[in-house]
């Protein structure tokens, strides 16, 4: 099995080859087992079965350097080669007929140069990507989108075949969605049955893979946040969720060489900045493991909850975006809009719908960023308020995890003295303008109160970024994100997500406080190389 690439060697953006206009599959240089239609309730109604193409060769059996290569089928995408000089030429071929009015070319076209981008760690330009999920997410979606990017394919098969699965790989192939060219990815299965995993089964997977640090460290910490959602699904601790169809081998291919491909790009390095659009929640239902379930689906709506994601209905309908998309999406962007950028690339990950409303896409913008934040910004929030006085108070905990569960970022209650001396609560939520209809509907259907009021606030926030600290002796480590404030004058605010201290402090058998005085210690002492620069949930 090769040995991937370490991920510290980031690729300029843009240095894909051409993609062709044709439909011939690209192969990544592994084994192809076919298993018949995929099973992945990571993209539900989405997902359609492996389409045919020529066998792959693995790595043992690549012919040496030095032979004489036939050339390829026309149409057809090279496979990446090391990087030991410039990329491969791409071979030209004749776009397919397209009736939409954009230019046609390559996602990965090198943009013309701009103004110079601001220095980054060791003098590099800070690399700068967004995320457009406005019509949905899912793993293999963003995993199309971030190779057509520019990120190597040759480095992404490598990172799955480091989970030693045998017959698992990864292969994309040119396609059109809506009338645009895209993309799709596709995950190779192995002829043996795969079976659901608890969450350490994932990770002991993960750490036995040779991946680079930052790649294994970022799929960890996807997998991480699905527990986490799914435990609180279902009512218990993330290390007892039992993971069906996210844990399943065609998921962890998804979120690996997702990580491999961020990586790769350069988007895991310290600095990067990655925003995110709001996400497209869909409409319908979906039958699951668990029975038939409403889009978006709870864990869906949990993770948006927990990290600040907007969802918008919009008139798509089927299931837009799935719990494995939004997991990845929670774990690298700051939701809100496009980063000043100078534009280096264009990536488009195709679903397996054409749906008639609108592509079925997620696409990935990708360049240097112009303006690095480093001082306090001025911005709105919707405050969203209500006064109950005849609400059983032990009611109110459920309350407010139905209102961070409709998307506020915060939210508080307040003892109160109402008239004729009755003792009331005064709830408060914080929230974006285009959640508040579902926040007010939370307080009208959760409690007593006759009537809610709103409000649009001006604030400022100090910028904040997140970084992953480990905890824990050797062997036993465990990861805690640790938000990192910058404070007028140079200092910094350290404090660690309670939640996740928590998660650490069970498996270790430590107290809650150690894990949290132990991650602001290792960050102070050695703070991490790579930062996951998203917008925290509950900022204030």
């Amino acid at each position: 099995m090769t040995e991937p690439k370490p991920a510290s060697g980031a690729r300029p953006p843009g240095a894909a080859p051409a993609r062709p206009g044709t439909d011939e599959a690209y192969q990544a240089p592994l084994a192809r087992v076919d298993s018949g239609p995929r099973h992945d309730m990571e993209t539900h109604a989405m997902s359609e079965p492996p389409e045919a193409g020529p066998a792959s060769t693995t790595p043992t059996e690549r012919p040496a350097p030095a032979a004489p290569q036939p050339p390829p089928p026309a149409g057809s995408r090279p496979v990446a080669e090391p990087r030991q000089g410039a990329a491969p030429p791409a071979v030209p071929a004749a776009p397919e007929p397209c009736d939409t009015a954009e230019p046609q070319g390559p996602s990965g076209t090198q943009a013309a140069p701009g103004a110079p981008a601001p220095a980054g760690v060791g003098g590099e330009p800070v690399r700068a990507a967004h995320l457009d999920c406005t019509a949905g997410v899912a793993g293999d979606m963003l995993l199309a989108a971030l190779v057509d990017a520019g990120a190597d394919p040759r480095v992404v098969a490598d990172a799955v075949a480091a989970l030693d699965v045998p017959g698992l790989a990864v292969r994309t192939r040119p396609a059109r969605r809506g009338g645009f060219a895209c993309l799709r990815a596709h995950v190779e299965l192995p002829s043996v049955p795969d079976h659901a995993r608890r969450l350490p089964q994932v990770l002991a997977l993960l750490a036995a893979a040779r991946l680079a640090p930052d790649v294994a460290r970022f799929a960890r910490r996807v997998f991480e946040l699905l527990a986490e959602a799914e435990a609180l699904v279902h009512g218990t601790a993330p290390e007892q969720v039992h993971f069906h169809e996210v844990g399943a081998h065609d998921a962890l291919a998804d979120v690996v060489g997702c990580a491999a491909a961020l990586a790769d790009l350069g988007l895991l390095a310290a600095g990067a900045q990655v925003t995110c659009s709001a996400l497209a929640a869909g409409s319908g239902h979906v039958d699951s493991a668990h029975g038939r379930l409403p889009v978006p689906v709870p864990a869906v709506l949990r993770i948006a909850a927990r990290h600040g994601l907007a969802l918008v209905a919009g008139d798509l309908t089927g299931e837009r975006t799935t719990p494995t998309g939004a997991a990845l999406v929670a774990a690298i962007a700051t939701p809100g809009p496009m980063a000043t950028m100078t534009v280096r690339a264009v990536g488009v990950g195709g679903g397996s719908r054409d749906t008639a409303e609108g592509p079925n896409i997620t696409r990935v913008v990708l360049g240097e960023a112009l303006d690095v934040p480093s001082a306090a910004v001025s911005g709105e929030v919707v405050v969203v308020e209500s006064t109950v006085d005849d609400l059983d108070p032990r009611l109110w905990p459920s309350v407010l995890d139905a209102l961070r569960a409709a998307g506020a970022w915060d939210c508080w209650t307040i003892g109160t003295v109402g008239r004729r001396g009755r003792p009331g609560r005064l709830v408060t939520a914080l929230c974006a303008a285009e959640v508040r209809p579902a926040v007010t509907d939370v307080l009208l259907r959760h409690t007593t109160t006759l009537g809610v009021r709103w409000s649009v606030q001006r604030r400022t926030t100090l910028p904040r970024r997140v970084v992953t600290v480990a905890v824990g002796p050797p062997g036993r480590e465990q990861y805690v994100p640790v938000k990192i404030a910058d404070v007028p004058g140079g200092e910094v605010t350290v404090q660690p997500e309670l939640a996740d201290a928590e998660r650490a402090a069970r498996v270790l058998g430590w107290p809650v406080r150690q894990v949290c005085a132990a991650a602001i210690s290792n960050y102070l002492r050695e703070p991490p190389a790579r930062a996951v620069p998203r917008q925290p949930p509950g900022h204030t």
